[in-house]
């Protein structure tokens, strides 16, 4: 059971998370509204008169105040980030939910394979410091690292989609999938791999450690209950932002594969000077940002009950 204090905190937080949301919406709102033109001036044979009957029936000609205690009540009490300026007919919610369906399962395929070579080659690098496979995982988690996603993701489709053809150049089937998600997977394995890495080596240093090898205690149990799961404090401190910005960053790596997820109706949306759409994913991403950092924080407790959060 949690205590009080645990409670408290936690209530903080999430008080602390809604705030943090707000700020998002607000700057999102009036940023977007302070850029110049607007999204009807591109479109053909758009009269002055049709423009303002445009701008009248989605509420674009009201006072900027008006509008934006409009567009907040309707977040607030229906959850609804109105219609989609560009693909008419259709609200915004309802096209970040049919991206998201995409979005998400490269993102929690892709957390979870980098999560778990991540775990395992920093145990095995740990174990063996300074061996060849040592230095072999950290060359190459070390160029993973240095290396943007466009970039990987560039190299990847031009080597196994163009001149082997063993994979689909697009996202749209399955096995279309495979690409992105390595692509998506890499640098965050990478970063576990270290991370876990000097983790394990600092655990394997404790005097706890030492003692329970002096009373004999087996290797495997010293590894797999004391050392690694001592270890995984900071790889957790990570995780929980890391899918977060791995559905986020997956932007660049849709346009690139073609994936019809979230990144193709944002960056769509900004060409286009949706304004609704725009504003919707960018609070959709940032409160799934602020989420995941709200449950790393209180998933620490459970990791490891002498923490104690404040």
């Amino acid at each position: 059971m949690m205590n009080t204090k645990t409670m408290l905190y936690i209530v903080k937080r999430l008080l602390l998370a809604v705030f943090t949301v707000w700020v998002v919406i607000t700057v999102t709102f009036f940023v977007m509204h302070s850029v110049p033109g607007g999204p009807f001036v591109g479109e053909k044979a758009t009269t002055p008169a049709v423009q303002a009957a445009m701008e009248a029936k989605y509420g674009l000609d009201k006072p900027l105040g008006e509008q934006y205690m409009t567009y907040l009540k309707d977040i607030v009490t229906k959850f609804d980030f109105g219609p989609s300026l560009k693909q008419r007919g259709r609200n915004v919610i309802d096209i970040i939910a049919d991206g998201m369906k995409t979005s998400a399962k490269l993102g929690v395929i892709a957390a979870a394979l980098s999560a778990l070579f991540g775990i395992v080659l920093g145990a095995v690098a740990a174990l063996r410091r300074n061996k060849i496979i040592d230095r072999v995982i950290m060359v190459i988690t070390t160029a993973f690292v240095s290396m943007p996603s466009f970039i990987m993701g560039s190299l990847l489709l031009a080597l196994f989609a163009i001149k082997l053809k063993l994979l689909p150049a697009n996202g749209t089937t399955a096995a279309g999938l495979v690409l992105p998600v390595v692509t998506l997977a890499l640098y965050p394995m990478a970063y576990i791999t270290r991370l876990t890495r000097s983790s394990m080596l600092d655990v394997l240093g404790q005097d706890y450690i030492r003692t329970a090898r002096a009373k004999g205690v087996s290797g495997m149990k010293i590894i797999f209950g004391h050392a690694l799961k001592n270890s995984l404090i900071p790889v957790l401190t990570y995780l929980g932002p890391m899918l977060a910005y791995i559905v986020t960053g997956s932007l660049v790596v849709e346009q690139i594969f073609a994936v019809p997820g979230i990144g193709r109706a944002f960056v769509s949306s900004i060409t286009n000077r949706d304004y609704p759409m725009i504003m919707g994913t960018t609070i959709i991403l940032a409160a799934l940002i602020v989420i995941m950092n709200l449950l790393t924080d209180i998933l620490y407790k459970v990791v490891d009950p002498r923490i104690t959060l404040e």
